[in-house]
């Protein structure tokens, strides 16, 4: 794993920043985290690569408020294309 940001997706939608933070600093310091509102996913920063990894490791797939994690490696947000709306 390159970075040290995560995608964490199928989160119940009534998971909160502290919640997903407390969950991940098992393996590491969670520098940042946070969830879309609404969404069921959320993006989530360890202070290093190899703690995201062991993040990654443990908790993908495994059962967190009656859902299963799905983590990756974040990838990095494309730019927006101008549609032309001013």
């Amino acid at each position: 794993m390159d970075g040290s940001k995560l995608y964490v997706g199928n989160l119940s939608y009534a998971v909160t920043n502290e919640e997903l933070k407390e969950l991940f600093s098992q393996y590491g310091e969670v520098k940042q985290a946070n969830v879309i509102e609404g969404k069921g996913f959320g993006f989530l920063e360890m202070s290093n690569p190899e703690d995201a990894e062991k993040a990654q490791k443990a908790l993908n797939g495994s059962d967190f408020k009656g859902r299963a994690l799905r983590i990756e490696e974040a990838k990095p947000q494309k730019p927006r294309q101008d549609r032309g709306y001013r």
